[in-house]
C-alpha cells in the first residue's frame, strides 16, 4: 500500500500507512476555519443534534482520530501554530495514542512530563512502524525525519531562512543566514536525500521569501516538496514550482485544506 499525505492546514499535515496514522503540527482542522472558532464551536453546541451534525469536523476530527492503527502526534515547537493543548485531549477518544513532542514544549509548561516522549535536536523514537529523529530549527524546536515503509519525510517545522532581509541590516541576515545553513550541514551529515519534504515558502519574509526552500532542495536531494507555512496564499506558496522542477524535484501543488496527496 502507498502511503498519503494530508495537508491539514498551515503546517498541518498527516501521514497515512497501511495501520498507522502520524499528525504533525496540528492546531486547526481542515474544515473551514471559521468553524473552528470557539464562537463557532459553542454554537454548534447549542444547536439541535441534526444541525450540528451537518457543520463540518475537518479530516482529523471527522475521520483521523477514529482511523484504526496506531495513531502518533507530533508537534515540532510551542508555538501556537505548531501546537494545540486540544490534540492532549484526544486521549480521551484514543487512549493510545503515542505523542512525540518537542522538548521546548515542556520546557514552556504546553504539557506534563507524563503525556508525552520528549525529543530534542539529535535524539530519536523508534518502534516497529516508525522512527522519528529530531533535527534543528532556526527558531525554536526541532524539525522532524520520519522513517517509515523504506521512506524518509521531512518536517521542518520552523526551520527556514528567517532572513526578513527586506527589513534587516545585512549583518542580521546574514546571521540568520548562516545559522541555517549550518543546520543543512546538520541534517546532510546524517542523510543527503529525502522522499518528501514539507518546508515553509512564507511570503511574509519579502521578495526573497523562496530563499530558504531554494537552499534546502538545492543541499539536500529531494524527491517530492510540499510548501507549507503561509497564510492562505496558495499563488504565491505553488510559485516556488519552477525552481523546484528546473532542480528535479516533484513539487506538490496545494489549493485546498485536506488535500490529499499520494507518495
Amino acid at each position: 500500500m502507498n502511503m498519503e499525505l494530508i495537508y491539514i492546514y498551515h503546517s498541518g499535515f498527516a501521514l497515512l500507512g497501511d495501520g498507522f496514522t502520524v499528525i504533525m503540527d496540528y492546531y486547526r482542522d481542515s474544515a473551514d476555519e471559521h468553524a473552528q472558532t470557539g464562537l463557532c464551536r459553542l454554537i454548534k453546541g447549542l444547536l439541535p443534534t441534526k444541525e450540528s451534525e451537518a457543520m463540518p469536523a475537518g479530516v482529523v476530527h471527522g475521520e483521523l482520530l477514529h482511523r484504526p492503527g496506531k495513531l502518533y502526534v507530533l508537534a515540532s515547537h510551542f508555538h501556537p501554530d505548531h501546537f494545540s493543548k486540544e490534540v492532549l485531549e484526544w486521549r480521551q477518544q484514543r487512549p493510545d495514542i503515542i505523542y512525540i513532542l518537542s522538548k521546548d514544549i515542556l520546557r514552556h509548561r504546553r504539557a506534563q512530563k507524563e503525556d508525552a516522549i520528549w525529543l530534542k535536536k539529535g535524539e530519536e523514537y523508534e518502534d516497529e512502524t516508525l522512527k522519528v529523529r529530531a533535527f534543528g530549527s532556526t527558531d525554536v524546536g526541532v524539525s522532524f525525519l520520519l522513517e517509515v515503509k523504506g521512506k524518509k519525510i521531512f518536517h521542518a517545522g520552523d526551520l527556514n531562512n528567517w532572513h526578513w532581509m527586506d527589513e534587516s541590516t545585512e549583518a542580521e541576515w546574514k546571521g540568520s543566514e548562516k545559522n541555517f545553513l549550518h543546520e543543512l550541514d546538520y541534517i546532510y551529515e546524517y542523510t543527503h536525500e529525502v522522499d518528501v519534504a514539507m518546508f515553509p515558502v512564507d511570503p511574509r519574509l519579502g521578495k526573497e521569501y523562496m530563499r530558504g526552500a531554494e537552499q534546502f532542495v538545492k543541499k539536500i536531494k529531494t524527491h517530492t516538496f510540499v510548501p507549507m507555512h503561509f497564510t492562505p496564499e496558495y499563488e504565491k506558496a505553488n510559485a516556488f514550482r519552477a525552481f523546484a522542477e528546473a532542480h528535479g524535484v516533484h513539487f506538490v501543488a496545494l489549493t485546498h485544506n485536506g488535500q490529499r496527496i499520494d507518495i
